[in-house]
């Protein structure tokens, strides 16, 4: 009776234990702005390693950017700039990162250069750049973007 008392007693605080790892699992999950932060970073490698489907899937069905462009233009021109330079670079300056729940407003600088692969880039240029996110079962998704020369 004991042996039987002792291997019931001890699934149970196996069962237990699962159970408060799980627990502790669930609470480990990475912060807000590390993700956000973590899917820009993925966004900017995907862009210098030409990748623009990659860079896409990180930019909501909605978006909205200037002059109208939505998802598939921003796709587009996506596509374009991977046609047009053999080697793109992308410089971002600090995020400046404003959580507000399940969305978030990042401000930072960029430069975008391009061109034929040699030391020097062709053209490059530094722009100011805000951005509109949402968190969702996908992740963080880029939702708003507009930009404007600095120089």
């Amino acid at each position: 009776m004991f042996n039987v008392e002792y291997r019931i007693g001890r699934c149970a605080l196996v069962a237990l234990c699962l159970v408060w790892l799980a627990g502790i699992a669930a609470c480990a999950r990475t912060p807000p702005e590390q993700r956000l932060r973590e899917r820009i970073a993925e966004m900017q490698v995907a862009l210098e390693e030409r990748r623009p489907s990659d860079f896409i899937a990180g930019v909501a069905d909605d978006f909205s950017g200037e002059s109208g462009l939505d998802r598939e233009g921003a796709h587009n021109l996506m596509r374009a700039q991977v046609l047009r330079n053999a080697r793109i670079g992308v410089t971002l300056g600090p995020l400046d990162i404003e959580l507000h729940g399940e969305r978030a407003t990042v401000k930072f600088s960029a430069v975008l250069a391009g061109g034929s692969g040699g030391l020097v880039p062709d053209s490059a240029r530094p722009w100011a750049v805000t951005t509109g996110w949402r968190d969702g079962s996908d992740g963080w998704q880029l939702i708003h973007a507009s930009w404007e020369p600095m120089l």
